[in-house]
């Protein structure tokens, strides 16, 4: 008999689902507006604060320049944002939106109520759930 739990025991598969089901909520309300979630959470980014440069962007994204630059371009492709040699260092790109961008913001405001209400949680325990996972997710980047 294996010493490995069975798969629903495992933090690493609850994470998993539940991710690939937050995906699949996030693909139906996305959809309409023409963006994946990468690129929603991009311009999330943008949204609290505009020009930023694309390490910025990528700190709060978890993401690589590799990864990120991509994305970056078919949003710009979109007329969602503009990239721009940074004027103070011209090794460093500045992301901004642009007037489509910012409205795009107004046709997604009722998305996160959307995902709220799909979990199901209160207010109170999806703020501690998500901090949890957060914390988790820290805690693993420094293990």
């Amino acid at each position: 008999m294996s010493a490995i739990p069975p798969l629903p025991h495992h933090i690493c598969f609850a994470l998993y689902s539940a991710n690939l089901a937050m995906a699949a909520a996030y693909k139906r309300l996305l959809d309409p507006l023409g963006l994946t979630y990468p690129q929603f959470i991009t311009l999330i980014t943008l949204w609290k604060k505009d020009s930023q440069t694309v390490g910025e962007i990528g700190r709060q994204l978890y993401l690589e320049t590799n990864t990120l630059t991509p994305l970056l371009k078919r949003l710009e492709v979109m007329g969602l944002i503009t990239r721009q040699r940074d004027t103070a260092d011209e090794r460093q790109v500045r992301i901004s939106l642009t007037a489509m961008g910012q409205q795009m913001e107004h046709r997604a405001d009722t998305i996160p109520g959307c995902i709220m209400s799909a979990t199901g949680l209160t207010v109170g325990d999806l703020t501690m759930l998500t901090t949890s996972i957060a914390s988790l997710r820290d805690q693993l980047l420094t293990a």
